[in-house]
């Protein structure tokens, strides 16, 4: 019977939120940069260009907080598996009663979250900073920054199973967060095919909502419809890619220790592996 999801989730939220405690230096820095870049974006815009500016300024807004969170959701992903790879602990999340889909579930939703939560402060930083009268009704701020930004969760998924084939991919990593820019600045209004990408539709949306202070209930229904569509199809795809990129890994290294005769080694050192892993514990 599988275990309940209860104590994974608990365990998943209180490791994230001791790693923020216990190196506060690292996760500020990454806000910090990126409200600089706002802030030089910001002032040094109006030193060479003046007030016309201004009159993109609430696009710049709505992109730098969809940017922060997308980034941070899709890197988290990618990071950790890259990271588990290389420290040789990747191992132990397929040991957990929960399985290695479920685990990496969870932590992308709990993740998600609290990057969803950072996302939120930039904006409110953004806007005391420009003193930009942008309307911010909480729920629909949630509601379509959230849809837009599961496919990059999808992506990051992706991304993951592409670490697990070729371990190092940093500077992939790297350059698909640049990547994120182009898509969310991307001019769905005068190109609808554009919505079919990633990001693209939600960001549109959430200027829109944002600069015309309307609701997202207020929206057209087949824009809403889009907006899901692409969600579910990036992050069921990313998903999927995952779970067929982790069964092929397994099944490679079941055979290649069955062919050496070191089986009974590997599973010795994965029962010795286990007892470090707060996962592979849970719900046993």
């Amino acid at each position: 019977m599988m275990p309940s999801f209860r104590p994974l989730t608990r365990a998943v939220a209180v490791k994230e939120l001791t790693l923020l405690r216990r190196y506060p230096v690292n996760s500020l820095s990454q806000l910090v940069t990126i409200y600089l870049y706002f802030v030089i974006l910001f002032f040094g815009g109006q030193t060479f260009l003046g007030p016309t500016i201004l009159e993109s300024f609430d696009g710049i807004i709505v992109g730098f907080f969809l940017w922060t969170i997308a980034s941070l959701a899709f890197g988290y992903l990618a990071w950790t598996i890259t990271l588990e790879s290389q420290w040789g602990t990747l191992e132990q999340l397929y040991m957990s009663p929960y399985g290695f889909g479920r685990v990496m579930l969870v932590r992308a939703a709990v993740s998600l979250l609290l990057n969803f939560g950072w996302g939120v402060l930039m904006l409110i930083l953004m806007l005391l900073t420009s003193g930009r009268p942008l309307a911010l009704d909480i729920d629909t701020v949630l509601v379509i920054g959230l849809l837009t930004i599961l496919p990059a969760v999808g992506i990051g998924f992706l991304v993951a199973g592409l670490a697990l084939l070729y371990k190092r991919i940093e500077s992939f990593i790297q350059l698909m967060s640049i990547g994120f820019i182009g898509l969310i600045a991307a001019p769905v209004s005068s190109y609808p095919v554009l919505r079919i990408l990633p990001l693209t539709q939600g960001s549109y949306l959430l200027r829109r909502t944002m600069q015309q202070n309307i609701e997202v209930w207020q929206l057209p229904p087949s824009d809403l419809a889009v907006l899901v569509a692409v969600a579910a199809f990036y992050l069921g795809g990313g998903t999927t890619c995952l779970y067929e990129h982790s069964g092929g890994l397994v099944d490679r290294g079941c055979s290649a220790t069955t062919k050496c005769g070191t089986q009974d080694h590997c599973s010795a050192d994965q029962d010795q592996g286990c007892g470090s892993s707060g996962y592979s514990q849970l719900g046993a």
